[in-house]
């Protein structure tokens, strides 16, 4: 099933199309520390002069597995690739760490309903208007 999934599907990494196109157009530049691959254009350009920039994903298509450097290079900030742009991490920098909505790990507040949906009462609760109050 593994060629049949690269050419119907586009959730779970890249497609046949979106790797022969990076093959033939594009130029690998680097790798981040989840596997996910970035490449930039060879010949093309935007409509305002830039060069084209895109990321084939290791795992799921899901934009919040980039992490924040190369964000930074997949929107222009800087020109430069990431390690040889940015300074060494800092002793109080937490690892990178994707989205976890709607996985096992998500965070749930108190009142959530996976939780039972109770919490304490605050004073701005509703109450419902009666006429005989």
């Amino acid at each position: 099933m593994g060629i049949l999934s690269k050419i119907f599907t586009w959730w779970d990494g890249a497609t046949i199309g979106t790797s022969l196109w990076s093959w033939r157009h594009g130029e690998h530049v680097g790798t981040d520390s989840a596997g996910n691959k970035y490449y930039r254009s060879t010949k093309q350009r935007t409509t305002q002069g830039y060069e084209r920039r895109w990321v084939m994903y290791s795992g799921s298509n899901d934009a919040s597995h980039v992490p924040a450097e190369w964000h930074g290079w997949l929107h222009h900030s800087f020109d430069g690739v990431p390690e040889s742009h940015l300074p060494p991490p800092r002793i109080w920098e937490v690892d990178y760490t994707p989205n976890a909505t709607g996985t096992g790990e998500a965070y749930l507040p108190q009142g959530a309903l996976q939780r039972g949906g109770k919490r304490a009462r605050a004073t701005g609760d509703y109450e419902a208007w009666s006429p005989d109050a």
